[in-house]
């Protein structure tokens, strides 16, 4: 997924008014797609398809990237930085979690460009990810209304997208050792702090999801050594309850530093 030859200096910075990113130094990519309110009128709308903005997820990663920084040992020298890809548009112009088919109206050069910006970065940084690190996470960030679950499901804060694990690990993983796994290891957490995550409760009904576009084009069936998660926050966490919110972001940022940390030489591969 490339950006088209022959794009000039001034159409990428033009392109940077819409998508903000930089390259972080640990091997964390955080994608948020649907929290943009630019209304950017020379772009057609999309007609179908889910059109409402993930309200807060962007001040939410802002907050995570804080608990990033915060968290970090002395031994690492500087703070962790994790990379990130950002859209400030709205979801009614461009969709990035959907394929290029569904994603904006075709016809429309200018939401193509900007469409294959914003995933060219992210591979750019998963790339560099693994280059340096030999592993690269992706956390692609939304959000939903607890009250807009489907009737009968069981009421929850957080909802990880995985694709039953096959984004997170490339061979399969025995049902015995899922919570030895990057979502099990999540869901057991939240559950010790009583916070409801799904999936994570076997005898009820969950409303589960199993990850978007971007989670399955740069998760572990599809790049070897990457890994991708889906993270879904409900308004209570990311609107509502700031306490709550505070302590998701701090126990998340914990157990993903925790969980790409052995994998590296931080005092090597930092700078």
């Amino acid at each position: 997924m490339l950006l088209k030859k022959g794009k000039s200096t001034i159409k990428m910075r033009k392109f940077q008014n819409f998508i903000e990113h930089d390259k972080g130094n640990f091997p964390i990519v955080i994608s948020v797609p649907h929290g943009g309110e630019m209304d950017y009128k020379l772009l057609p709308k999309r007609r179908s398809g889910i059109l409402g903005i993930d309200k807060g997820t962007i001040d939410l990663a802002r907050d995570l990237f804080k608990y990033f920084s915060t968290l970090s040992t002395s031994s690492e020298q500087v703070s962790i930085k994790p990379s990130y890809v950002i859209s400030k548009l709205r979801r009614n112009r461009i969709d990035f979690n959907r394929p290029e088919s569904e994603a904006f109206p075709l016809g429309s050069e200018l939401s193509e460009q900007i469409y294959q910006y914003y995933h060219e970065k992210i591979r750019i940084y998963v790339e560099h990810n693994i280059k340096k690190f030999n592993i690269s996470l992706l956390v692609d960030i939304h959000g939903f209304e607890r009250h807009k679950r489907p009737p009968g499901f069981r009421d929850v804060d957080i909802i990880l997208g995985t694709d039953n694990l096959n984004s997170l690990y490339s061979q399969p993983i025995s049902k015995k050792n899922w919570h030895l796994t990057l979502r099990g290891k999540l869901v057991e957490n939240f559950i010790k702090l009583r916070v409801p995550i799904a999936p994570g409760h076997p005898n009820r009904k969950e409303y589960v999801l199993t990850g978007g576009y971007i989670t399955f084009s740069y998760g572990a069936s599809q790049i070897p050594k990457s890994q991708a998660i889906q993270i879904e926050f409900s308004d209570r966490i990311r609107i509502q309850d700031v306490q709550l919110k505070k302590k998701v972001l701090k126990t998340m940022a914990c157990l993903l530093i925790d969980e790409i940390r052995p994998h590296i030489f931080l005092d090597e591969n930092i700078n």
